[in-house]
């Protein structure tokens, strides 16, 4: 079908240039996958990314603080993963077996990571931490998992219960944020984050019911306060539960080695994803020897067995495309220069707030900033859902008209090693001119 030609639905004829009548006709909401929630005249298609820069198919450059979710920490078409993918795409896309390159991967995480003595790979972060609640289970023969309110741990159970909490329920019971999951009252417990004392009390309570754990080390873009990630690993010890680590976007964001290794506190299991990839679709989950031997399958039959495959977990081309990632954030001043540009950029917007005369936090750590409209301070959930969201919505809007690329319906920005003062400037520029107009 060429240019000119017309694309038809029930009757109705759509210009094969027209993105969002098309995309609408084809997608719910006119997204292709998920949690955007554009309105109708924004819909667009991107036909090209480099560095933190995107290009759509009209031809429009927008500036990207999106960087798929946080997906590509190299900047869009890296050279090093352009060229891994490529040499490894001519030997062969997928195995699912064994290979060359994700064997490598494996050594190398491994050896920087300090929960990980042995891991399993899957094909996203969702995937990673839904195995790593299965085999907590099975370690402890416990059915519960506590998780906190306001985290997301992919769109599985635990990930998706609590996560835009409404009805502010007495802790610790879970709230439901997705319609069609199972019995989440028998499997979950919630607590708030930071909130220590809360946490050890649920955690002593429920602790003949409880599995694990699990948490964001940095809950979306809320640091820890001082001592929290240390007390919920000695609470998690006293009860002899698991501590679990969704280490999806902080791994190897935050520092090399993860949170982990920048907070000093160590897991029992660690689950990995969009951060390792390069781009590409990669999950790996890992643990104590002990506790992973649990999916090898010579416990197949044993009530201790969990069932663990991947068709395209560990695939050589993610794989290549993750160890060129690595090899490029291993360079010397990679994670100095991160911190450094993310402490200017979050200082940035603190000032543009006082220009303007705006009441907010600025919140994040290493290359991750947000804006709260509130005087609270924001150490949780429900200090950050404190926030004036119709200002933060429209704030957004007024940035993705302006040429910036992000989600309007979250408030993380992400930058990427392809990020400078420069093009964060120019982002401070456009912010300039929509605080003037939302105000």
């Amino acid at each position: 079908m060429t240019q000119e030609q017309r694309a038809s639905d029930n009757g109705t004829q759509i210009a094969s240039g027209d993105v969002p009548a098309r995309a609408s006709r084809v997608f719910p909401g006119g997204i292709s996958n998920g949690e955007f929630g554009l309105p109708h005249d924004a819909l667009m298609s991107i036909r090209a990314g480099r560095g933190s820069r995107l290009w759509d198919t009209e031809g429009r450059e927008l500036i990207d603080f999106s960087m798929g979710w946080g997906s590509c920490l190299v900047g869009h078409a890296c050279p090093e993963v352009v060229e891994a993918v490529r040499e490894q795409a001519g030997k062969g896309s997928n195995f699912a077996y064994l290979n060359e390159a994700v064997l490598e991967l494996a050594e190398e995480i491994c050896r920087i990571s300090p929960a990980a003595e042995q891991l399993r790979f899957c094909a996203s972060g969702t995937e990673a931490t839904m195995y790593c609640q299965q085999v907590a289970r099975a370690f402890t023969g416990r059915p519960k998992i506590l998780k906190f309110e306001g985290a997301y741990h992919g769109a599985n159970a635990a990930g998706v219960t609590s996560l835009f909490s409404q009805k502010n329920l007495a802790f610790p019971t879970p709230e439901r944020t997705s319609a069609g999951l199972p019995s989440v009252e028998r499997e979950l417990l919630v607590a708030p984050y930071n909130d220590l004392d809360t946490t050890r009390s649920i955690i002593r309570e429920n602790r003949h019911e409880l599995a694990a754990v699990i948490m964001e080390p940095l809950q979306r873009c809320t640091p820890p306060e001082p001592g929290f990630l240390e007390g919920v690993r000695n609470a998690c010890n006293e009860a002899g539960i698991l501590l679990i680590f969704d280490e999806v976007v902080t791994g190897f964001r935050l520092a090399y080695g993860g949170a982990q290794a920048y907070y000093g506190v160590v897991p029992d299991l660690v689950a990995y994803g969009k951060a390792l990839g390069g781009g590409y679709p990669i999950g790996a989950f890992g643990g104590r020897r002990d506790i992973m031997d649990l999916v090898n399958e010579r416990h197949i039959g044993t009530d201790s067995y969990v069932w663990m495959a991947s068709t395209l977990g560990g695939n050589p081309v993610s794989a290549s495309a993750a160890n060129a990632a690595l090899s490029v954030l291993r360079k010397p001043h990679t994670y100095e220069r991160l911190h450094q540009l993310g402490a200017w950029f979050r200082d940035e917007l603190r000032q543009l707030l006082i220009t303007h005369d705006l009441t907010g936090q600025v919140i994040g750590d290493g290359p991750l900033a947000q804006i709260v409209f509130t005087d609270r301070k924001v150490n949780d959930y429900r200090s950050t859902a404190s926030g004036d969201k119709a200002m933060a919505k429209r704030m957004m809007f007024g940035l993705f008209k302006r040429g910036v690329f992000l989600n309007p319906m979250g408030t993380k920005l992400y930058l990427s090693i392809a990020h400078d003062e420069a093009i964060c400037g120019d982002f401070c520029d456009r912010l300039d001119q929509v605080l003037k107009e939302i105000r």
